[in-house]
């Protein structure tokens, strides 16, 4: 594991027309002003409460608490909770998202929601998937949102409960959903009716990864139901079709910079064997040679 957390993401953007898995996970959160990554936060910025609404899938961002965290606060809280080393090819991405993450958490407009938490979860999963270990995985992904002041439990079992709500839809009956009743209908008429006040919505590119989500479990290929979706959402389908494209983009990134981290450590776990044999051989040759001395 050592070896591999030196392996960086500039050795693995080397090959032929690749460009830095790094540049391409920077684009993967934004707000509506297509915020980038940054190091710090204004200090304005509100704290948690629970919502009143009958929906759990809910949670609500107050503005004017003098409690909010600073970015460093967050990385720290993450790096106390997560101790063991991470490897590079991985831990550069996780400290942007965080960093991008926090600043869209304490944004005055921010809400939770499920299609964002579905959205993140996703991201992770792709993006730690193939982690030497599936324990710490989990207890990184753990770790990475109680640094944020919220639930991880929350985000797998409300993106589990949107996954198999998918599952039962079809093309048509997955944009229906204003006129029917249901914890997931719920939620989604919820952020529909925030999205159409913008004042109470904050858009993500988490979102739209959500939507996305959502639109493959059903199996809902026809280019039309994503516009039919984001209609019903009252969601910028162009924003959406943009940031889609940034995280296929990813994607394809990840698949590259994996492919090229599998070869290092099938080459690191090679030269370990190679020197473990030649130690053994080595601790052969000096007994029989003590053997022979003392006979």
């Amino acid at each position: 594991m050592a070896a591999v957390a030196s392996l960086s993401f500039s050795a693995l953007s080397q090959c032929s027309d690749r460009k830095s898995v790094v540049s391409s996970a920077r684009n993967l959160g934004s707000n509506a002003e297509g915020i980038r990554f940054r190091t710090s936060i204004s200090s304005h910025y509100g704290g948690i409460r629970a919502s009143s609404s009958s929906s759990r899938m809910v949670v609500h961002c107050m503005a004017g608490s003098s409690d909010a965290p600073t970015v460093a606060d967050t990385k720290l809280n993450f790096l106390k909770a997560y101790k063991r080393p991470i490897p590079s090819v991985y831990n550069s991405v996780l400290q942007e998202l965080i960093v991008q993450q926090h600043l869209m958490k304490y944004k005055r407009t921010y809400r939770y929601d499920p299609v964002f938490a579905l959205g993140f979860v996703t991201v992770y999963d792709q993006l730690m998937d193939g982690y030497p270990s599936d324990e710490d995985r989990e207890a990184i992904f753990q770790a990475y949102i109680k640094a944020l002041n919220e639930d991880p439990e929350q985000y797998r079992t409300d993106a589990q409960k949107l996954e198999e709500w998918a599952r039962a839809q079809t093309s048509s009956s997955l944009v229906e959903f204003p006129s029917r009743e249901g914890e997931v209908e719920v939620a989604l008429k919820d952020i529909a009716e925030r999205a159409a006040g913008k004042e109470s919505f904050s858009y993500s590119r988490f979102f739209a990864i959500g939507l996305f989500r959502l639109l493959e479990v059903a199996k809902a290929t026809e280019p039309t139901v994503l516009e039919k979706l984001c209609a019903a959402l009252n969601i910028d389908k162009r924003s959406v079709d943009r940031d889609l494209d940034v995280y296929r983009n990813l994607l394809s990134k990840l698949v590259q910079a994996k492919e090229l981290l599998r070869e290092y450590v099938a080459r690191e776990k090679k030269k370990r064997e190679e020197r473990v044999e030649t130690q053994k051989a080595s601790e052969t040759v000096t007994k029989c040679l003590g053997d022979y001395v003392c006979q």
